[in-house]
């Protein structure tokens, strides 16, 4: 299937979404549980963290730790978990600039590395699995400053789902942190999906290989691969949001 279709089925199904809302205050608590939990645990455990769906659920709900789990994705769950609040609250607002960028990593990191946390990194990094080689540290402040200014024009011009897919690529492109930048690039991309009404997307670990396939043609500049994916993983959230809604009305 085309690109363009793709996105024409998308829009068909955004055209049911909208025509569901608005929902009740109840029905809008248990989805922002629901997506709390759910992208928490999928965008970390694409990076490698070993929590459960399940267990990431003891940890934000009830505040326990998982016996024989790392400290460290204990703490990656609950910052990753703010930092989905606050994107909540961002998507209230019709902008994005560089400081919201700044403190959505930093209530992901600051639990795991206070002193780096929402902070440009000040040493060379390397993406494994590619060749390409991300600004170095003495150019991140520019190329962020740059990647901000842009982005009023791409939301203007581009579809919101391509605008998304170009905001993740870019972040992911300039890796402007010393670590967390692809779940940050994942945040700021549903926080635009949420300003432009479309449902939270989550890009499942069990297309982890096609999830890093498409980033690192985005390295080569072949944007493609990801806005295609993107757009498949779009309808996907997209028919998911329509049956909790559905489920949700139910008497």
């Amino acid at each position: 299937m085309t690109f363009e279709n793709k996105i024409e089925q998308v829009g068909w199904q955004q055209e049911k979404i909208t025509q569901l809302r608005p929902l009740t205050q109840d029905a809008l608590l248990q989805l922002r549980e629901y997506y709390r939990i759910g992208l928490t645990y999928s965008s970390n455990a694409i990076e490698g963290n070993t929590l459960t769906e399940s267990e990431t659920r003891v940890v934000l709900e009830d505040g326990l730790t998982i016996g024989g789990k790392p400290l460290r994705d204990h703490l990656e769950a609950v910052g990753h978990s703010e930092a989905f609040n606050m994107v909540y609250e961002l998507s209230q607002s019709s902008s994005i600039d560089e400081q919201s960028i700044l403190d959505i990593h930093r209530l992901f990191y600051h639990r795991i590395d206070n002193q780096n946390a929402g902070r440009y990194r000040t040493k060379p990094v390397i993406i494994t699995g590619t060749t390409y080689t991300p600004p170095p540290p003495s150019k991140v402040a520019a190329a962020m400053q740059e990647f901000v200014s842009q982005i009023p024009g791409q939301k203007e011009t581009l579809h919101p789902v391509v605008f998304a897919g170009w905001l993740h690529i870019r972040l992911a492109n300039i890796h402007p942190f010393i670590d967390g930048n692809g779940r940050a690039a994942r945040l700021l991309m549903n926080l635009a999906l949420m300003q432009a009404g479309y449902p939270i997307t989550i890009i499942p670990p069990v297309v982890r290989g096609d999830y890093i396939s498409a980033l690192q043609a985005s390295n080569r500049g072949e944007k493609e691969p990801f806005i295609n994916l993107l757009s498949n993983m779009v309808w996907e959230a997209q028919r998911e949001y329509l049956r909790l809604v559905q489920s949700l009305n139910e008497e």
